[in-house]
């Protein structure tokens, strides 16, 4: 750890306060829209919009493209392109398209040059890291057989009978153990259909990503607050998974309120709820936000009520009683997958969060994705693992389309180039994270550098 420099973390906690720039970032505007609210995807999405100069069109770096010709041809779906609308779509833009074809095609499109900087700190030179690894792995993936895919789609659909039938059980039997262990075991698999969906919600439009939305929660939300938020500004102030959750839990180093020690007991009591309460927050914007329904609500909103429906019909018990054990799969579901999510990659005092000095005001994404994520041995050396616990995190985050079980066979050139450029990749263990974690809840005062850094 770094000693302290009074004087930077003096200046800091002034200039988090006065939430006029990004504090590692300076040079940045604060977020607009960043606090208050519903803090939800569609308001990081209006928030951006206005600090992004994109003036209603998609910016890639500092051009500006219509891409509204393009929408239905895109090969990933046109929702994407949908949702970003009106933004900086570098970032996504760089980390989504492996094949340079795309630089053409979007050149097709172009209408003007921005008339402003993008409000980012992040470079994709050609000789930088993040582009040379990107060549690299594009060359890897010809030698991959299309046969590894199968191993992600065997796992979330075992997970997915495993549901159903557990589920039901926990509804049709009398025994309290077998009901017990049902309930739970229908519990954990919604979390790990949920994180193992995660997978397939970073493609193309696909059926598998719809499995999603059995936990409530709707995936085309979580595209929003996870892939073009957090993915692409991970542990900044523009990562809408980091400012989601405050002031309930603040993992960047600011001033905490005195409940922040409590933190343990907070995540228990909270968590179980956050799978209803996203539902909740989506289906009550159809009342507060002006065209909300017809702009953004779709019919897979419902897909996560029909699990108790299933539960009703496959046991033949009253609704009543099934849809009360769902509350409780779902509930418990939500508190899993959330620990597992919180505990994952990011929330480590040796992980960089807005808040810590930098040498450099800008820096290559791909070097920054490394600061802002640690893997877990633990995790990554069983597939059924990572699929299930976020695994393989820091080649997710960098290469975020391709199937889980590509990732893998990518570790010799990664680490390779991690060699050559000096990225900073770290493995660490599950338990050391659960324990960081909770000491980044209350972490006041940002990383420092010493001199020699």
């Amino acid at each position: 750890m770094a000693p302290k420099d009074s004087s930077y973390i003096e200046w800091a906690h002034k200039t988090a306060a006065e939430k006029k720039t990004h504090v590692s970032f300076p040079q940045l505007k604060y977020p607009s829209l960043r606090d208050g609210g519903l803090r939800d995807p569609i308001q990081w999405l209006e928030g951006k919009a206005m600090d992004d100069g994109a003036e209603g069109l998609w910016r890639i770096r500092n051009s500006l493209y219509d891409f509204s010709e393009f929408l239905d041809k895109h090969p990933g779906g046109a929702e994407w392109l949908e949702l970003a609308k009106g933004t900086d779509i570098t970032e996504a833009f760089e980390c989504h398209h492996l094949n340079p074809v795309v630089e053409k095609v979007k050149d097709k499109y172009y209408v003007r040059d921005a008339k402003t900087p993008r409000n980012s700190p992040f470079t994709f030179e050609e000789d930088g890291f993040y582009k040379t690894l990107k060549r690299s792995v594009a060359e890897e993936l010809k030698k991959i057989p299309a046969s590894e895919r199968k191993r992600t789609t065997l796992i979330i659909d075992g997970l997915v009978a495993t549901l159903l039938i557990s589920s039901a059980l926990s509804c049709w039997a009398t025994n309290y153990w077998v009901v017990m262990v049902s309930y739970l075991v229908a519990s954990l698999t919604l979390a790990w259909t949920t994180v193992a969906a995660h997978n397939y919600i970073h493609m193309k439009t696909n059926w598998r990503m719809y499995l999603f939305n059995l936990s409530l929660w709707s995936y085309r939300d979580f595209r929003v607050s996870h892939a073009l938020s957090h993915h692409v500004y991970p542990n900044t102030l523009i990562d809408l998974e980091i400012s989601g959750f405050e002031p309930i839990v603040t993992w960047i180093p600011r001033k905490k309120p005195a409940f922040a020690k409590f933190t343990l007991l907070i995540e228990t009591i909270v968590f179980p709820f956050l799978f209803i309460l996203n539902f909740l927050k989506r289906f009550i914007s159809n009342f507060i936000r002006k065209g909300f329904f017809t702009r953004h609500y779709r019919w897979h909103d419902v897909i996560g009520l029909l699990l108790p429906v299933w539960m009703y019909l496959a046991s033949g018990c009253t609704f009543y009683h099934a849809f009360i054990t769902w509350l409780w799969i779902n509930c418990t579901g939500s508190f899993i997958f959330f620990t597992i999510g919180s505990n994952a990659a990011h929330h480590h005092p040796n992980i960089f969060k807005d808040g810590d000095q930098l040498k450099e005001k800008t820096v290559d994404w791909g070097m920054h994705e490394l600061e802002a994520v640690m893997d877990r041995n633990d995790i990554n050396d069983n597939f059924f693992k990572v699929m299930t616990f976020f695994g393989d995190h820091a080649l997710h985050h960098l290469f975020p389309t391709l199937d889980h079980a590509v990732l893998r066979h990518l570790y010799p050139v990664f680490l390779k180039h991690c060699e050559e450029f000096r990225a900073n990749y770290r493995l660490t263990s599950q338990y050391d994270f659960f324990i960081a974690q909770l000491k980044m809840a209350v972490k006041e005062d940002p990383t420092v550098l010493d001199e020699s850094s």
